[in-house]
């Protein structure tokens, strides 16, 4: 028995050294390991810090890299002389100023949110975002109730991209390739579809107010507007799935000729901002682009009186400039690399925007403001969409274009100009 108890006893008495030893590496091994994840804490904390302090920095660099950037002291400038001066010639221009980088770089922000959002939702940013201009100056326009600024800006806006942006993209493309450049017809016919359906709906209400046939005289053309607005608007949704759900196909050919540039291609789809900066910018950038409009359309009566220039002129042919700078310069760009489906898609495509979903939801938002907003853009601008529509519609009808092409466009924008500024909008008074 006490041999037994001797024997426990050496027993634990050899297994004590080594316990001990072994204790000693693990508290030596905690040690380095709480030592090093200390260490990897500090260079997390600091790579954290660094990439707070750089990134917006970094995102600032591409948001402000643009050389129409240099613009942008325009606008302070516009609000410093609106409380300093009475000149509202002045203030007019410089807004105008002001507003063309922002507008260029809201469409910049909307296509680096689309790389993370998808096709579907982002198509439906860029039908809100892609006009947002137009959108904002509109909607400041109508909450001092001036009806008529809003419907010839977005008249003129329509205008400009078929006619003006068009036609200088098409010219400046076959200058300088010197042959017949071809695009998808199929894709460009569905918006002339679109765009012929839009005016429709703005024809009717006109047609029905100066024929003196409403069954409710004032009433039945404001309520037959609300109504197609809601059907333009249905419709837009409609040719948004069928675009890039139903039959992609159809469009397929954009698609192939962006896919097919390369390398160089595929380092311009990467998106340059993350996800959280493309929406800050988003929000800043209408921000300051509503608050600028507010100073332009306030200017606007100003501007024409000081200038000995009509509303109408102003509304149609100098607003849109300031919203179409982007597509304007983009299209011509397109054109000159031979992708004219993609500069058929940026001019006639915000023609489609403003036709049957801007206008529409500007007549819906007057709506719920009280603002009698309608669809009755008067004989003479109806007309001029009218004409419009059918040139362009049987300028792309062979799915080839050439500089003579844009030419004729080009022309006929300087002919709608020229009918604008000796045109008196008799029912301007009336709003």
């Amino acid at each position: 028995m006490e041999a037994i108890e001797e024997k426990i006893d050496l027993e634990s008495d050899e297994e004590l050294p080594f316990s001990s030893s072994q204790g000693t590496k693990k508290s030596q091994s905690f040690q380095f390991e709480t030592s090093h994840i200390a260490s990897h804490t500090k260079a997390s904390n600091s790579w954290v810090f660094k990439k707070i302090l750089i990134s917006p920095l970094r995102s600032t660099y591409f948001v402000l890299k643009a050389k129409i950037n240099v613009l942008l002291p325009f606008g302070p400038l516009a609000i410093l002389l609106h409380y300093l001066t009475g000149k509202q010639e002045w203030v007019f221009f410089f807004s105008l100023l002001g507003i063309a980088p922002l507008a260029e770089r809201l469409g910049y922000a909307t296509e680096q949110l689309a790389f993370y959002t998808g096709p579907t939702v982002g198509g439906l940013l860029n039908a809100t975002f892609g006009n947002a201009t137009e959108m904002i100056i509109s909607i400041h326009a109508l909450k001092y109730g001036m009806i008529r600024v809003v419907q010839q800006s977005l008249l003129g806006s329509i205008l400009s991209n078929m006619l003006l942006v068009l036609g200088c993209a098409f010219f400046t493309g076959g200058i300088k390739h010197q042959k017949v450049q071809v695009f998808n017809k199929a894709a460009a016919m569905v918006n002339s579809g679109l765009l012929l359906m839009a005016v429709m709906g703005i024809m009717f209400p006109a047609v029905l107010h100066f024929t003196h046939t409403e069954v409710h005289f004032g009433k039945s053309e404001l309520s037959l507007s609300r109504f197609s607005s809601v059907v333009m608007l249905v419709a837009y949704a409609s040719y948004l799935f069928f675009q890039l759900k139903s039959q992609p196909n159809l469009y397929s050919v954009i698609d192939e000729e962006i896919e097919t540039n390369g390398e160089d291609s595929e380092e311009e789809e990467a998106p340059e901002i993350t996800l959280m900066e493309a929406v800050g910018w988003l929000a800043i950038l209408t921000v300051w682009v509503s608050v600028l409009s507010g100073y332009l359309v306030d200017a606007i009566q100003g501007a024409s009186d000081s200038l000995n220039m009509p509303v109408a002129f102003i509304s149609v042919i100098l607003l849109p400039i300031v919203g179409n700078a982007a597509e304007h310069a983009s299209a011509i760009m397109f054109a000159m690399k031979n992708k004219l489906d993609i500069t058929i898609g940026v001019a006639i495509g915000s023609s489609t925007q403003i036709a049957m979903f801007v206008i529409p939801f500007c007549v819906v938002v007057g709506w719920f403001m009280g603002q009698r907003m309608d669809l009755n853009f008067q004989l003479f601008e109806t007309a001029t969409l009218f004409i419009t529509v059918l040139v362009v519609a049987f300028m792309l009808q062979e799915g080839t274009s050439n500089y003579f092409k844009g030419l004729m466009l080009v022309l006929c924008y300087f002919i709608v100009a020229a009918s604008f500024f000796v045109h008196v909008d008799k029912s301007a008074d009336d709003d």
